[in-house]
């Protein structure tokens, strides 16, 4: 939920607390037996420091707990950038009919439409701004929430997100990126999608890629992000040889960030400060503009984004962290293969990559389902760590592609090994293909390559237009 962030491209590109949750929770979901909508935020485990909890008690109607939360009311902080910097069309409010407890140990944001279409919606940040994990230590934020219970044209305009900026941003307003931010959730337009993100650098463009920053994305496990609760976590760990934060949806780890990403200046002026929490649902802005914009005379106003509990833990070093294993039953498939150790020879599903940038998913028509990479172009590129060639060099390389590109829109899908900035292994060229989930498999001779390899894919055009759908590639021999 950046500041002056939009994503990228207003093409429509079709288109974070992992559960630590107590044994007996994890136990029951396995089981099939409903959770709580309410359930207790989980307790502190062994080496770990709670040093932030709201779990939201108290009357229904009644506003947040001042001493820990603050509003944020207006279509902008005093003297920064209109709108909050990301278009977003609402007016921020205290009024409980926008924020306030619902008796029932939640607090609901909740976006309202009044006869003349103005839209109002509520967000509240913690009066902390010290969050940050000790030398060698940990942070873990997490939340349990639902996402606004609303899909399809109604849902169009939706922005909600549970996210944290950095604390020297108070007061400025001017300094976002280099500051930093860290998007633990975001979600737009009712998809059934989480997003993480980490913000950093100059914008545009920068280190970070800004303003798209360094993300990831996932489908929420079992039931849908708006149709229940999931517990959406950050892990930011000093504890490891090169420092990094960790996302994480239901206790999957689905997207990472490393300190060597970017250049040390970078990271230092993002990190070495603490942070503040923040809870909003916005209406319009760029990031919903990227996937069809809105709200419009169809989008449903009433629907809350629901958050069950906020918590910080921080561990001084040495401990192990407290993600508890995925709550979808063991019977049910992940949605995307798991990282690392991939097979080259094997068909590697496109979105199941490990870093990205100006990547998005979309579910695809093309045989056995599934989500693909979508509206693809100059300068996006998706990160496959640990690919697998074996000792006999692979020679070939091909794709599953589609493309809805207009004449004379063409690219390259390129492979490069260990940097996308690396000299490509092999490429090939594709163009309109008679349509976005028009698939087929095109195949490219490579430089012959052994041994296990971290893979880009990288895309280059010509043209600034999106030109190619990724669904999944492989190798051979």
């Amino acid at each position: 939920m950046r500041e002056t962030s939009g994503r990228r491209r207003a093409t429509v590109r079709r288109a974070v607390l992992a559960a630590v949750a107590t044994t007996a929770l994890v136990a029951a979901a396995a089981a099939g037996v409903v959770i709580p909508a309410n359930a207790a935020a989980p307790p502190v485990p062994a080496g770990w420091t709670q040093v932030f909890l709201d779990d939201f008690d108290g009357a229904a109607g009644s506003g947040i707990d001042t001493a820990h939360w603050q509003y944020t009311t207006g279509t902008s902080y005093p003297g920064g950038p209109a709108n909050f910097g990301t278009g977003e069309i609402e007016t921020m409010t205290a009024d409980p009919s926008n924020v306030s407890l619902d008796g029932a140990g939640h607090l609901r944001i909740t976006p309202r439409r009044d006869a003349a279409g103005r839209w109002t919606s509520g967000r509240v940040e913690t009066r902390r701004g010290d969050f940050q994990p000790p030398a060698g230590g940990t942070l873990r934020t997490e939340a349990r929430i639902q996402m606004p219970n609303v899909t399809g044209p109604a849902a169009k305009g939706y922005w909600p997100a549970f996210w944290m900026l950095g604390t020297p941003y108070r007061g400025n307003w001017w300094n976002w990126p280099g500051v930093g931010e860290i998007d633990i959730m975001e979600n737009v337009q009712g998809l059934n999608t989480v997003w993480s993100t980490v913000h950093c650098g100059t914008s545009p463009g920068g280190p970070c890629n800004e303003t798209s920053g360094i993300g990831g994305q996932r489908t929420c496990p079992g039931a849908s992000c708006q149709a229940g609760f999931h517990t959406y976590a950050v892990e930011w760990d000093r504890s490891t040889a090169v420092e990094q934060m960790r996302f994480y949806v239901d206790g999957l780890n689905y997207h990472t960030v490393r300190a060597d990403q970017v250049d040390a200046a970078t990271w230092a002026n993002a990190t070495n400060h603490g942070y503040f929490v923040i809870l909003n649902v916005a209406m319009g802005g760029g990031f919903p503009d990227a996937f069809g914009g809105g709200p419009d005379a169809g989008t449903e106003p009433g629907h809350a984004m629901v958050v069950d509990y906020v918590s910080v833990l921080r561990s001084a070093g040495g401990t192990t962290p407290p993600t508890t294993p995925p709550t979808t039953p063991p019977t049910t498939p992940p949605t995307t293969p798991p990282s690392g150790s991939r097979d080259a020879y094997a068909a590697i599903q496109a979105e199941s990559y490990d870093g990205q940038s100006g990547v998005a998913t979309e579910s695809s028509a093309d045989s056995g389902g599934g989500q693909n990479l979508a509206a693809l172009g100059n300068g996006d590129w998706a990160l496959f760590r640990g690919v697998d060639f074996g000792s006999t060099p692979a020679t070939q390389f091909h794709g599953r592609v589609a493309s809805g590109a207009a004449g004379g829109v063409s690219g390259l899908v390129e492979v490069r090994l260990g940097s996308r900035t690396s000299a490509p292994v092999g490429s090939f060229s594709v163009a309109n293909t008679g349509g976005w989930q028009s698939w087929r498999t095109v195949p490219a001779n490579i430089t012959a390559v052994t041994g296990t390899h971290d893979v880009y894919l990288t895309f280059t055009s010509g043209q600034p237009a999106d030109f190619v759908n990724v669904n999944w590639f492989g190798f051979g021999h």
